[in-house]
């Protein structure tokens, strides 16, 4: 399965008589799947069919679907009514008009109100239930469409996190090799601990050894290093299973910057210090990443 973005854009159209029809389907970022449905009056038929289609296509992001309707078809026609217009013409003719009036012309009387007749005429139901099946036809080509421009950023997203986890991986070798983590440098925090008691007048052998399990704990930063690794393995397994992974590429993220965090406070040399900082930028892409993917 393949790595998605939770962004992208499709766009279908057609027309099935009696209707023009097109839809615009918009995703972007969500912590869940939000679908926000527009239907035109007369459409609510297809609310159902249409978030089961989409619910079915994606799992994760905000979707903006909307659905534009126009009929092609007249929904209307004009009738005469001759027993009406029959009837005016006979009283017309009946008149005696004074000389300065003009007779009524046929416009004048196809106004009279109830000659002209609008009827609206009934829809056909095949018809109807024909064209609504083409636009769910068009819904489901323009959710392929979207899934696969979301496809291809979530193939470009991948690569740059696999980047990410690469640096991560040897940034956290260069601090299990730091210098000030060999047996040498943590002797010499020792020895600079007992010179500093030494000084007070105040040799306390309890305290001294609180001092040197101090030290040494902080420059063991063994197990921090092991769950970098450990959460790299996991997350390169993630990335290579694909499908809706975003929620726990996200919470991975977030237990890289915990032991990230952890390996800076217990850094006891400026040169350890400048690699957990750097680890924290590249912690803090791969989650900023990681938040963009399904």
């Amino acid at each position: 399965m393949t790595i998605s973005s939770m962004t992208g854009f499709a766009r279908d159209a057609g027309f099935s008589a009696p209707y023009r029809w097109s839809w615009e389907i918009k995703t972007v970022n969500s912590k869940g799947l939000d679908l926000r449905l527009r239907l035109p009056p007369g459409f609510d038929s297809l609310e159902k069919p249409v978030r089961a289609a989409i619910s079915q296509a994606l799992s994760r992001g905000a979707c903006y679907a909307n659905l534009a309707v126009t009929r092609e078809i007249p929904v209307v026609s004009a009738r005469l009514n001759r027993d009406l217009l029959a009837q005016l013409i006979e009283a017309v003719a009946s008149l005696e008009l004074p000389a300065r009036i003009a007779p009524p012309s046929l416009d004048g009387l196809l106004n009279v109100r109830g000659v002209i007749e609008t009827v609206e005429l009934e829809e056909d139901e095949a018809e109807r239930e024909a064209g609504l099946e083409d636009i769910l036809k068009g819904l489901k080509n323009a959710l392929r469409q979207l899934s696969a421009m979301r496809a291809g950023e979530g193939a470009a997203l991948a690569a740059a996190l696999h980047q990410r986890l690469d640096r991560i991986s040897e940034l956290a070798r260069a601090a299990d090799a730091c210098p000030a983590r060999h047996p040498e440098a943590v002797r010499e925090k020792l020895r600079a601990a007992v010179a500093l008691i030494v000084e007070s007048g105040r040799l306390d052998e309890v305290r001294l050894h609180q001092e040197a399990v101090l030290i040494a704990a902080k420059a063991d930063i063994r197990e921090e290093i092991d769950r970098l690794h450990a959460h790299v393995s996991a997350a390169r397994k993630l990335l290579a299973d694909g499908g809706a992974v975003g929620r726990r590429l996200d919470f991975l993220a977030q237990e890289f910057g915990r032991e990230t965090n952890t390996l800076c406070a217990k850094s006891n040399d400026a040169a350890l210090t400048t690699i957990g900082l750097d680890l924290k930028v590249e912690v803090e892409q791969l989650r900023e990443q990681a938040q963009n993917i399904e």
